[in-house]
């Protein structure tokens, strides 16, 4: 008798792929985020919820594909049935791979539209430090081409910059964005000295805030770093 070998071929699951355009498109964060900042950020499909945390990004839209990846040319910028408006065609130029489905990295970019409009239901202050941040990955992008509704959102941020260390910052008052009761700030002068500081429980310096209330931040002029923890993003 001959035994015969079935070999079962094992189809990808659609999340697999745009797992895969996600990394491709977005890249890696530089670590992993706090269970606390996760839970801030909307999902497309979960309901949003509160969460405190920090970020260590810069804010950056990371959307766009490395350079040395090659893009599929917008003549090829084709879904297998129907077609592409104006403005998802303007939105997918020069970011697709060439070994991507068009279609699925313009679902990328619906899905960062629905985490921002889902956030920023519940909460606009979340909506807005989560584009800064950077915690929803191509959300710049994705609302100036694919849902200006949010155009409030991001024009707030575009004052604003992630918890973390900022160099020269501009001198001014500024407000965290759904900080931890442990949101602690600092500001220091070219030698590294101390100028000003704050936090939730309150501090020397400039401090204005206590836990439980929004907290400010007034860094003076000449400040060339300013550093915070727990604070999530600062808008001014």
């Amino acid at each position: 008798m001959h035994r015969r070998t079935r070999r079962i071929r094992r189809a990808v699951p659609p999340c697999a792929v745009l797992a895969a355009a996600s990394l491709t498109l977005f890249g890696c964060s530089s670590g992993e985020p706090t269970p606390a900042r996760s839970a801030r950020v909307a999902s497309p499909h979960a309901a949003p919820q509160e969460a405190a945390g920090q970020s260590g990004q810069q804010g950056q839209d990371r959307s766009t594909s490395a350079s040395h990846v090659p893009t599929l040319p917008d003549s090829r910028l084709t879904p297998a049935t129907g077609s592409f408006t104006k403005q998802e065609k303007k939105y997918l130029s020069g970011r697709v791979p060439a070994n991507m489905d068009p279609a699925a990295v313009l679902q990328l970019g619906q899905e960062a539209c629905q985490r921002v409009q889902r956030t920023a239901a519940h909460d606009r202050d979340a909506a807005v430090g989560a584009v800064i941040s950077g915690d929803i990955p191509g959300a710049r992008d994705a609302i100036a081409q694919l849902c200006p509704d949010q155009a409030a959102v991001l024009h707030a941020a575009e004052s604003g910059f992630p918890d973390g260390t900022k160099k020269r910052p501009a001198a001014g008052t500024y407000r965290a964005l759904t900080p931890s009761a442990s949101c602690t700030w600092r500001a220091l002068d070219a030698s590294g000295k101390k100028v000003a500081s704050g936090g939730a429980t309150g501090a020397d310096g400039d401090a204005e805030a206590t836990s439980g209330k929004k907290i400010t931040a007034r860094i003076p002029a000449g400040t060339r770093t300013f550093v915070s923890s727990g604070c999530y993003a600062w808008v001014r």
